[in-house]
């Protein structure tokens, strides 16, 4: 079967943010280079632009939620977006922007292969678990909570963002595997484990390696599965990174990424993809949106190996 069309879609703010500059990421992986570089694999790719939503208003969080209107119009943006690149038979790549967006990003996958009847696995690579709610956040940024807004917990807006199409709630516990954490609050930890989320963090992936932690999340993963990655691109060590708002030093080398990368694109089964939270402000001369270009060709087939793939 042929590889489906790409469909490149811009989310450019930083509204659900710690700090300003995600709402350039999307324009600095095109500068990388990051079309050609598909096309050069022999994908056909569809830029579809950048959305347009409503403007950071940089206001404090208001009963423990920052900016919620304006996450709110973002999500229902991206899950249209999404939504329409999937019924299209088109694979989408959602290039962010701040992560609050994966609320509509995998709300519409969920959404997708319910009507489909497809398993679905998701892929949550970051050094954050994304998991506060109201009650517990430390700053009331929405970057720090799509993975509770999926599991339905926090604003019934965005738990809701499409009444009709959105399963309530959008992600099961067998459905999501997070990988690279390393910075997580308290409370937050608390929180995570009462919810029995399979979680591999960097203490996992330094005793057991990225191959084994990649097997052990991969697992069941099939033909009949939707694959979704969400890639924070902090979940990298700022090392080889920096162009990150909320660095966390001592996430994944570059071959460790590369490694992980390559093995998600044995699968044959990546269907859609979030590339989250590059900040081209905190970068050097655009360093990091070239590595995650690399990263992002070796999911489409660009490998380091040099014995035939079984």
């Amino acid at each position: 079967m042929a590889d489906p069309t790409i469909r490149l879609i811009g989310a450019p703010t930083d509204v659900g943010a710690s700090m300003r500059g995600a709402s350039l990421g999307p324009d600095a992986l095109r500068v990388a280079g990051l079309p050609e570089a598909l096309m050069a694999r022999g994908l056909a790719i569809h830029d579809a632009g950048n959305l347009r939503g409503p403007s950071n208003p940089w206001q404090p969080p208001v009963n423990g939620h920052r900016h919620l209107k304006e996450v709110l119009a973002w999500n229902q943006l991206v899950f249209q977006a999404v939504s329409g690149a999937l019924s299209a038979g088109e694979m989408p790549m959602l290039l962010g922007g701040d992560h609050c967006l994966a609320m509509g990003s995998i709300g519409a996958v969920a959404a997708h292969c319910r009507a489909k009847g497809q398993n679905l696995r998701v892929l949550w690579l970051d050094a954050h678990a994304d998991f506060n709610t109201s009650d517990i956040t430390p700053s009331g940024n929405l970057h720090g909570m799509p993975v509770a807004v999926l599991f339905g917990f926090g604003p019934q807006d965005l738990v809701h963002l499409v009444e009709a199409d959105l399963p309530q709630p959008a992600l099961s516990h067998g459905e999501l595997r997070m990988i690279g954490l390393r910075s997580v609050d308290e409370q937050e930890r608390q929180f995570v484990h009462a919810q029995g989320l399979e979680v591999f963090d960097m203490r996992h992936l330094d005793e057991h390696g990225m191959r084994a932690t990649m097997q052990q999340a991969l697992m069941g993963v099939d033909e009949r599965t939707h694959l979704h990655l969400s890639f924070d691109v902090d979940f990298l060590d700022p090392d080889i990174a920096p162009g990150v708002g909320t660095a966390v030093r001592g996430g994944p080398t570059y071959r460790e990424a590369q490694l992980c990368m390559e093995m998600i694109a044995d699968t044959g089964c990546l269907a859609s993809l979030d590339v989250m939270e590059l900040n081209p402000a905190r970068d050097l001369q655009n360093k990091t949106a070239e590595l995650v270009v690399d990263l992002v060709e070796s999911l489409f087939g660009k490998s380091t190996l040099m014995r035939p793939r079984s």
